[in-house]
């Protein structure tokens, strides 16, 4: 049978950001109506927790799509020329279970989070928000940049890393046409901020509730186990929290989990999903004063909804490279 490989440059051109923050809102609505399946990922660590296997499952009903992503994760490559993320989406026909196409992941990872990301700052961010700060500096605060700018007209952004030289080069890379500036500390980015993006490796916070402004909006994404956080308590605690899927929240969110540990907070602290905010079913912002917090924990069917949106265009494009991967089942007597 034959399968297609999708790499990384052409994953790029195919996924444009904007038609997939639409995706990623039809995704997550079609899971908030329960037409999907999402097992909780695994996490396989090396001896020595330099870095991990990551396996991801999933169905998706509409487009039906059946798949995996699996990819390694290994912060070591924070600041070398090897993103921290690497591996691919496998995806399999559904109606005889066939490989269809294997597709970069580090690529439709770094798109699709910050796209989530964008679709719930359209979904729960003030119409006026104008002011962002990222804090991070690596692939997903170029991707988040990108995508915030398309949902809300930004006049200036501020980036913050444990690196104030990454964050030099960052602000001097991507302030076309807009004021990006890098700052020494985590507090100076955030206050007066109106958008909040976390997309770092922390294992520790750093956003402190006592520097959010009365009406921001937060993505917080860079915390994907349960033993990591980039918030404090206090800014879980001071914020309406909203998810992408609960059941991943309240097994995998170190942001939440931790807060819950400290006794500020409990499981009815997550008002809902997205999707379910999307789909008019859960109320999102109420005021423009209140603070609203998205936890992304990432899920399998963005991943899937993107890869095979990609694979769609592959094939009408005649792109990828055409493998065989599989035979036919063996003649017997």
């Amino acid at each position: 049978m034959t399968t297609l490989i999708i790499n990384q440059e052409e994953v790029r051109r195919l996924l444009k950001m904007g038609e997939c923050i639409d995706l990623m809102e039809q995704t997550l609505a079609t899971l908030a109506r329960g037409d999907a399946v999402q097992p909780l990922r695994t996490a396989t660590w090396m001896p020595d927790r330099k870095g991990l296997l990551g396996t991801m499952p999933g169905f998706l009903g509409r487009p039906r799509t059946l798949g995996i992503k699996v990819v390694t994760v290994f912060p070591g490559n924070h600041g070398t020329e090897l993103d921290a993320h690497q591996g691919a989406v496998l995806l399999f026909d559904v109606s005889n279970g066939c490989l269809l196409a294997i597709v970069d992941a580090s690529e439709i990872t770094s798109i699709r989070t910050a796209a989530v990301s964008a679709a719930a700052t359209r979904c729960l961010a003030r119409e006026d928000a104008s002011t962002l700060a990222i804090l991070g500096s690596g692939t997903q605060a170029r991707t988040h940049l990108e995508a915030i700018r398309l949902v809300r007209d930004l006049r200036q952004a501020r980036v913050w890393s444990r690196s104030h030289q990454h964050a030099r080069r960052f602000a001097a890379r991507e302030s076309a046409g807009l004021h990006v500036q890098a700052v020494p500390t985590a507090r100076e980015a955030v206050e007066g901020a109106d958008i909040i993006c976390t997309v770092t490796a922390s294992r520790e916070p750093i956003l402190c509730g006592e520097w959010i402004s009365p009406g921001a909006h937060i993505n917080a994404v860079g915390a994907c186990l349960a033993s990591m956080r980039e918030l404090d308590g206090q800014a879980v605690a001071r914020s309406r929290l909203f998810v992408d899927r609960r059941e991943s929240a309240l097994n995998e969110a170190g942001d939440f989990l931790l807060a819950k540990e400290e006794g500020l907070l409990g499981d009815e602290h997550i008002l809902g999903e997205l999707g379910e905010v999307l789909l008019g079913q859960v109320e999102g912002r109420r005021d423009p004063n209140e603070i609203t917090l998205f936890e992304s924990q990432g899920l399998a069917v963005e991943d899937l909804a993107a890869a095979g949106r990609v694979h769609q265009r592959a094939v009408q494009e005649k792109a990828g490279t055409t493998v065989t991967i599989g035979e036919k089942r063996h003649a017997t007597a």
